[in-house]
């Protein structure tokens, strides 16, 4: 049933439009006034050097690499160079788009900076100009296509190649990867027939392991690596509170049946692409998200768990799908199978890599939408298998990762699932 959204609309976008501003603005202000009040500023401009000049590859915390405030900074850099890609291509404002800069702003945090997205920006525009299509048409593509960012920045700085050659040879792959990743991205959403909601994580899994293949078929060899925060910062838990209030009152404001009408939206499988905003509403868009975020945030506190820069990335990612098929039925199951494999092989809930498996495994909650509990939990089950395992095949650079676990998971549960369908309608 489709919400009745004509009287929100314009105050809708409106909301929408102020909230994916202050969000950078926010970090910004808190950056450089942590700076300040900190006493170092030039800490602060060092850690962004450090940022910009670090290989980026999982796991790479921009907390610990460059410090609180030098990671806002980047966040904001990051958030407002794609609030004006939208404002300047206009940008249609909808349910993709939302998830899509969610997840920007969440990498920001763990992987992505403004020297290692804009090879790939370049070229998605050239693949545009090559195809005599719009830019605009592929603006959020490439939002999500930054997944391979990690890659610029390794062969920039890892030092396998003199300098310069390494800049130019990184500016060329990434100038491939946005080129590649818009037709491929569109082919592998076939594969998995959109019960993966990080499709580009799927792809960009594929695309991670040629490259990946390639480069040690020269004899360089690229590893995962963990550098991670392992300190709870009240300010960032604080700013994600403050923030997903925001969205909370943001939504009642603009519908106020929004709390009454939330569960209306359980109806929904959330296989890709379902778009909340404009079956929903913006209130109850907003209101999904808020409670995804919270809950996020909430398990993440129980568990003992640190709020770094890779959870950042899940706690935002989970909260931009609320807007693009994910809500807290679909993902419950799933979450819960991958915690119980998670316990079964006895790792620790806590550790920064388990949690965010747990968080992202979200991806595969259109499997427990369409096919029922038990599927969704035997989905988690599988994925916590595979992400613990998959990292190694393209090296870390792919900072969708549970992306592409989700991918091979979907791409075999749901022919398997269909199949024994098929042959139960048969049998009666």
């Amino acid at each position: 049933m489709k919400y009745n959204i004509v009287e929100e609309k314009n105050i809708g976008r409106f909301g929408l439009l102020v909230l994916l501003f202050l969000i950078p603005f926010l970090f910004l202000a808190t950056g450089i006034g942590y700076a300040f009040v900190d006493g170092s500023i030039d800490n602060t401009i060092e850690g962004l050097k450090n940022i910009i000049l670090s290989p980026t590859i999982l796991f790479t915390d921009f907390i610990r690499v460059g410090g609180i405030g030098a990671a806002f900074i980047n966040v904001a850099i990051l958030g407002f160079i794609n609030i004006y890609l939208m404002y300047v291509y206009r940008i249609k404002i909808n349910g993709v788009l939302i998830a899509a800069f969610f997840t920007v702003i969440g990498f920001s945090f763990f992987g992505k900076n403004i020297y290692n997205i804009l090879p790939i920006y370049m070229g998605g525009y050239l693949y545009t100009r090559y195809q005599k299509i719009s830019f605009k048409d592929i603006i959020v593509v490439l939002m999500f296509g930054t997944a391979l960012a990690p890659m610029i920045s390794e062969i920039s700085y890892s030092g396998f190649l003199p300098p310069l050659t390494g800049v130019i040879v990184a500016v060329f792959a990434g100038v491939f990867i946005g080129f590649v990743i818009v037709p491929l991205s569109s082919h592998m959403l076939k594969i998995h027939d959109g019960y993966n909601l990080y499709n580009i994580g799927f792809t960009s899994g594929i695309i991670g392991t040629v490259l990946t293949g390639l480069l040690r078929s020269f004899g360089i060899i690229v590893e995962p690596v963990s550098i991670i925060s392992e300190k709870n910062h009240i300010v960032i838990i604080v700013l994600l509170i403050i923030l997903f209030l925001g969205l909370m009152m943001t939504g009642i404001i603009i519908n106020r049946r929004a709390v009454i009408d939330y569960v209306k939206i359980f109806s929904y499988k959330g296989r890709l692409i379902t778009d909340f905003t404009h079956l929903m509403g913006y209130g109850i868009t907003f209101l999904n998200m808020s409670i995804l975020g919270f809950a996020s945030l909430l398990y993440v506190i129980i568990i003992g768990g640190v709020v770094n820069g890779p959870v950042l990335a899940g706690i935002f990612t989970v909260a931009g799908f609320g807007s693009l098929g994910k809500h807290m039925k679909n993902c419950l199951p799933v979450v819960l199978g991958t915690i119980a494999t998670a316990l079964f092989f006895g790792y620790d809930l806590s550790d920064t890599s388990i949690i965010i498996s747990v968080l992202f495994s979200t991806t595969l909650a259109p499997i427990a939408g369409a096919y029922g509990t038990l599927a969704g939990f035997i989905a988690g089950v599988l994925h916590m298998i595979l992400v613990t395992n998959v990292g190694v095949i393209h090296g870390g650079i792919n900072l969708y990762n549970n992306g592409f676990s989700g991918g091979i998971v979907a791409s075999v549960m749901i022919p398997i699932i269909d199949a024994f369908k098929k042959e139960k309608r048969n049998a009666a």
